[in-house]
């Protein structure tokens, strides 16, 4: 399996197997803490080989530099069916956060394991914007 895309962003959709991502991000500037961002996704594509073919879980955790939990696991089942010929195919996944609350300032990252393996970390920054709370 090769992860081939791996991003947060504002939003994602998935039309008939055409992956499509509209603004992709790794910081969030915050005057305050706790930091909601009210709507983003992680997108995700895949690329297996027919010897994967068959049920896999994908799991995805937000956590601090701590290894804490952000928010609870995200967590979803694929099923690999080849119906041609093709030596590999991939596919897409979209995982939609609503009201991300983030309680501090700081690095963070978000993990993609699937059957259990790591395969992936982005980072997500949440930065001091200057300037006094509102």
């Amino acid at each position: 399996m090769k992860i081939e895309l791996f991003v947060l962003c504002d939003a994602a959709a998935d039309y008939h197997g055409k992956l499509n991502i509209l603004g992709t991000f790794d910081v969030i500037w915050a005057k305050q803490v706790p930091a909601v961002h009210p709507q983003c996704a992680i997108a995700l594509r895949v690329r297996f080989s027919r010897i994967e073919e068959g049920d896999h879980k994908v799991r995805i955790n937000i956590v601090d530099e701590d290894g804490k939990a952000v928010i609870p696991s995200l967590e979803a089942g694929i099923n690999v069916q080849f119906r041609e010929m093709p030596a590999s195919i991939s596919m897409n996944m979209i995982f939609n956060i609503q009201g991300l609350k983030i309680h501090n300032f700081g690095e963070y990252s978000i993990d993609l394991a699937i059957d259990g393996r790591h395969e992936a970390s982005l980072p997500l920054y949440i930065n001091r914007m200057q300037g006094k709370p509102e």
